[in-house]
């Protein structure tokens, strides 16, 4: 398994919760990563995207100045915080790699069609 996904629960509305995905050393150098997630009847969305240097980030409007995406080199780790969730945030979140190192550092993608690696999926669950 390259991607894992992981920290996903019920939590209530307002509060935080923390997302994981533990990568391959493979899978995480120079690869751009993204969190995206998909609700019940709901196609799948971009929910951040991170560039492989990790300075540069993408956030879908839904999110912004609510979750933060970064990226740990020393553990190969993604990460995904979000803060004042509410029960739209509810959905299966995926972690995703693209393997192959853009020319630029910092270049991140939002479109699922560039990505190459995908996670099995962590569900967040949103009570109001």
């Amino acid at each position: 398994v390259q991607l894992q996904a992981s920290g996903g629960g019920l939590v209530q509305a307002g509060g935080s919760l923390r997302l994981s995905c533990a990568a391959s050393e493979r899978a995480f150098s120079g690869a751009p990563m993204g969190w995206f997630r998909q609700a019940p009847g709901k196609e799948r969305e971009i929910v951040a995207a991170i560039s492989w240097s990790g300075d540069n980030t993408y956030y879908a409007d839904s999110v912004k100045g609510r979750f933060t995406i970064s990226r740990d080199g020393a553990t190969n780790t993604l990460y995904l915080q979000m803060h004042i969730v509410g029960p739209e945030d509810t959905a299966l979140y995926y972690c995703a790699a693209r393997n192959r190192r853009p020319p630029r550092s910092g270049t991140v993608y939002s479109d699922s069609r560039s990505y190459d690696l995908w996670g099995q999926g962590t569900l967040v669950t949103v009570s109001s």
